[in-house]
C-alpha cells in the first residue's frame, strides 16, 4: 500500500501534467447548469426533453475502466452517478480523463440524462473538465476516520465521509432557526453584547484573559451575558435574547468545551414561573418540529413531550437519590466525609452549596431521563437571582434536565442593588479565600441597577447541549463543529 506521501507525489505529477496541456487544474469559474439535487428532483423531464446540461461535483467512486467508466459525484446538496465512454466522449478525452482524474478531485461534465437497465439516473458525459486537482487521497469510503480525536481534528473529512456526523450539523442549524424564530414570534428582539469585558460577570466560572495594546487593559473573553441584556432593560427594552459564543477556562469533558454557545433572555415582568412556561412551551415546540411527534426515542430512551414537565425541589432530590436525609442541617464537614465516601475529591473549605451540588451530579442528575424541573435552590448557588420571599434562604431557580443533561438555568432576576451588593461582597470573600469560580463585583452594574430595574425573569439555553440531546449524541465534540482540541506539532 503506497504511503500518504507517494500518493501525494503521484498525484502532484497529474497536475503538472495537467499544466503542461495549459490546462488549468484550479479555474474560477465553473459552467455547472444544474445542483445534483436540482438535477435529481427534474431528471423526468430532463430526461424526455434530452436536455444538455453542465453538472458538478467531487469524485466520490470510479468503476470501471478502458471504454466505459462510471463515476459518482457529490456536490453537497446530493449524489450523482456519470457516465463516460469511449465512443461517445472519444479516446483523447476519456484516455486523459483516467490519466489525471482521482477520487476526491472536483470535476463537471456536460451530457444528457438517460436511466441505465438497472433503473440508476445517469447523465452521459459528452465532455469533463477538472476544477479542482486534490492532492491527498479521501479516507476509505467505509471505514472513514477511525481515530476519535482525528475526527474532530479534520471535521471537514469527518463529516464528508460520515453522513451521521454531517446530518448531526445539519440538525444544529435548524434547531438553532427554530429557536430565533420561537423567540421572535414571541416579542423577543436579538441583541449583541461585548466579547471582552473588563469584569468576568454574568456567572460563576473562571474566564480567559487578554490584553488590549492600545487601551493597555486587561479584558476578559465572556463568560456570560445576562448583565449586559439585564442593563437593556433599565434602557427601556422588554423582551431581549442573544445567542452568541461564551468562554470558560475550565476542563473538557463529554458536556464542557472551553467555547460554547449560549442563548440568554431577559423578559421584564416575568419570573421563573412564567419562563418555566415559556421553556416547557420551547421544548415541546423543538421536539415537534424536529420529529414531527411529541412522544420520542432518542437513543434509545422513549421520552414523553405530550404531558407536563416534572418538578421536584434541589433538597428533595438530594434526599432522593442519596443517604442524606436533611440537606439544610447537615454541616459542612458531614457533607465532606459524604461526599468523599461515594468517590468526589472535596478540596479544603470547599463550600457547603458546592459540595452538594457535587453530590447532585454523582447521584441525582442520571436520574432524570423524562424532562424535569429542578426548583428551589439555596441562595449561595447563585449570586444573580432572587430570593423566595417564603424562604429568603431559597432563590426562585429552575434547570431543566432530560435525559440526564442540564439544559437550562433560569430563574427570577434579582432587581434590589442593595441585596446585589450584599451578594457580590460574599462572591468577593470567596475569592480571596482562593475560589475561583465566582462572580466578582461589578459596580457599573450595581449602578445601572440604582437606577430603576424592572422586575425580570431571566433564562439561560446550552445550545451545544440541546443538540447533544436532540441528535442523542453523548460528547459535546460531536455536535462543536470545529471543538477545542489539543494542538499537534507537526
Amino acid at each position: 500500500m503506497s504511503s500518504i506521501d507517494e500518493i501525494r507525489d503521484a498525484r502532484i505529477k497529474k497536475l503538472e501534467l495537467l499544466r503542461s496541456k495549459n490546462i488549468n487544474p484550479y479555474p474560477a469559474d465553473s459552467k455547472r447548469e444544474l445542483s445534483l439535487k436540482e438535477a435529481i428532483e427534474g431528471f423526468d423531464l430532463l430526461e424526455k426533453d434530452k436536455e444538455i446540461k453542465w453538472i458538478a461535483g467531487r469524485i466520490m467512486s470510479i468503476r470501471g475502466q478502458g471504454a466505459i467508466i462510471f463515476l459518482t459525484m457529490n456536490d453537497g446538496t446530493a449524489s450523482f452517478q456519470g457516465l463516460l465512454k469511449k465512443d461517445i466522449l472519444g479516446e483523447d478525452k476519456l484516455s486523459f480523463f483516467s490519466e489525471v482524474v482521482d477520487i476526491g478531485d472536483f470535476i463537471e461534465i456536460q451530457g444528457n440524462f438517460f436511466t441505465t437497465k438497472r433503473g440508476e439516473k445517469t447523465l452521459e458525459a459528452k465532455d469533463w473538465r477538472m476544477l479542482s486537482k486534490s492532492l491527498r487521497p479521501l479516507p476509505e469510503k467505509w471505514h472513514g476516520l477511525q481515530d476519535v480525536e482525528e475526527r474532530f481534528r479534520k471535521r471537514y473529512l469527518d463529516t464528508l465521509m460520515n453522513e451521521e456526523a454531517k446530518d448531526r450539523l445539519l440538525l444544529r442549524s435548524k434547531v438553532v432557526s427554530l429557536v430565533r424564530k420561537f423567540y421572535n414570534e414571541d416579542g423577543y428582539i436579538e441583541v449583541e453584547t461585548p466579547r471582552l469585558q473588563t469584569v468576568a460577570g454574568g456567572a460563576t466560572a473562571k474566564p480567559f484573559i487578554t490584553h488590549h495594546n492600545t487601551l493597555d487593559t486587561d479584558f476578559y473573553l465572556t463568560i456570560a451575558q445576562e448583565l449586559y441584556l439585564k442593563m437593556l432593560l433599565v434602557g427601556g427594552f422588554t423582551k431581549v435574547y442573544e445567542i452568541g459564543r461564551k468562554f470558560r477556562n475550565e476542563g473538557i469533558d463529554t458536556t464542557h468545551n472551553p467555547e460554547f454557545t449560549m442563548l440568554e433572555s431577559q423578559e421584564v415582568y416575568g419570573n421563573a414561573k412564567t419562563q418555566r412556561e415559556f421553556i416547557e412551551k420551547l421544548f415541546k415546540y423543538l421536539v415537534k418540529e424536529v420529529f414531527k411527534t411529541n412522544q420520542v426515542t432518542i437513543d434509545s430512551v422513549s421520552l414523553d413531550f405530550e404531558k407536563p414537565f416534572e418538578v421536584i425541589t434541589f433538597y428533595d432530590l438530594i434526599k432522593k437519590y442519596s443517604d442524606i436525609k436533611d440537606p439544610v442541617k447537615e454541616n459542612q464537614k458531614d457533607l465532606s466525609k459524604y461526599a468523599e465516601k461515594i468517590g468526589i475529591k472535596v478540596e479544603p473549605n470547599e463550600s457547603k452549596e458546592n459540595i452538594l451540588d457535587s453530590i447532585y451530579k454523582k447521584l441525582c442528575r442520571s436520574k432524570l431521563v423524562q424532562p424535569t424541573f429542578i426548583v428551589d435552590y439555596p441562595v449561595a448557588f447563585n449570586p444573580f437571582a432572587k430570593r423566595k420571599e417564603d424562604d429568603p434562604s431559597m432563590i426562585d431557580r429552575f434547570q431543566l434536565v432530560i435525559s440526564g443533561i442540564e439544559l437550562v438555568n433560569a430563574f427570577s432576576e434579582l432587581n434590589n442593588p442593595i441585596d446585589q451588593k450584599e451578594r457580590y461582597l460574599e462572591q468577593d470573600k470567596k475569592g480571596k479565600k482562593g475560589e475561583e469560580e465566582i462572580s466578582p463585583t461589578d459596580m457599573a452594574y450595581v449602578e445601572a441597577m440604582e437606577y430603576g430595574m424592572p422586575p425580570n425573569g431571566g433564562i439561560g439555553i446550552g445550545i451545544d447541549r440541546l443538540i447533544m440531546f436532540l441528535s442523542g449524541a453523548k460528547n459535546i465534540k460531536e455536535v462543536i463543529i470545529f471543538p477545542t482540541l489539543k494542538p499537534v506539532k507537526n
